[in-house]
């Protein structure tokens, strides 16, 4: 599936998110709080992962473990989409499946590929919050360092998490990756504005998918 941008295309991915989080919108009916006709909308999904790993990628080789399981996990979905379009369209059906399978919390389950990468756009969310902080106040090692331990420390076990300490003495300079982030000719207040944005339409979306995860008993899963 290809849902690479163009590289000549101008834009920042966070403009991107933007796009694909607006059209998500428009293509996911009300579902009343009925988990039963919930709908996740899996390639917008997917694509929306897919721009998370192109901001861990301006991070540097400090992101690549999270860079690689969030691919994987992309893949893994995929692959089950490819194998009925039409009926995988929506996420939830996946979720469904391995339910009535018996099989949705095996380590290489879709479901369990489904929660981590929600829980890596919940670090994303995080993660931007704390960049359009004042600028002068926030390193980006804090910066990162918060936005980890309030979204996948928890979940994570003591390898992982030393891992990531290590990590974090690799981090660009806070000035440096907000000019990666920024698009052409873009200023920082003008990106402060974009991530907000990004984040407003986010997090209602995150906040649906967490009471969709609960609803499959999904929420407490830990690394294996």
């Amino acid at each position: 599936m290809k849902r690479k941008r163009e590289e000549e295309k101008v834009g920042s991915e966070i403009r991107s998110a933007i796009e694909e989080l607006s059209t998500l919108a428009k293509l996911k009916p009300k579902n009343d709080h009925n988990p039963g006709a919930a709908q996740i909308p899996t390639v917008p999904f997917l694509s929306i992962c897919d721009l998370v790993i192109q901001v861990l990628d301006k991070i540097g080789p400090t992101m690549t473990v999270l860079r690689k399981d969030i691919h994987q996990n992309i893949q893994r979905l995929e692959k089950v989409l490819e194998s009925d379009p039409s009926l995988y369209s929506n996420a939830v059906e996946i979720l469904k499946k391995e339910e009535s399978e018996g099989n949705s919390r095996m380590r290489t389950s879709c479901s369990r590929a489904f929660v981590w990468l929600t829980r890596s756009l919940d670090f994303t969310v995080a993660l931007l919050q704390n960049l359009t902080k004042d600028f002068g106040q926030n390193n980006m090692e804090k910066a990162v360092e918060e936005s980890y331990n309030i979204t996948l420390k928890s979940w994570h076990g003591w390898i992982s998490s030393a891992a990531f300490k290590v990590a974090l003495k690799l981090l660009p300079e806070k000035k440096t990756f907000v000019g990666l982030l920024s698009a052409k000719r873009e200023n920082y207040d003008t990106l402060v504005e974009e991530i907000q944005t990004f984040i407003c339409l986010l997090v209602p979306f995150l906040e649906e998918i967490h009471s969709i995860l609960e609803s499959y008993r999904l929420d407490r899963i830990k690394s294996s």
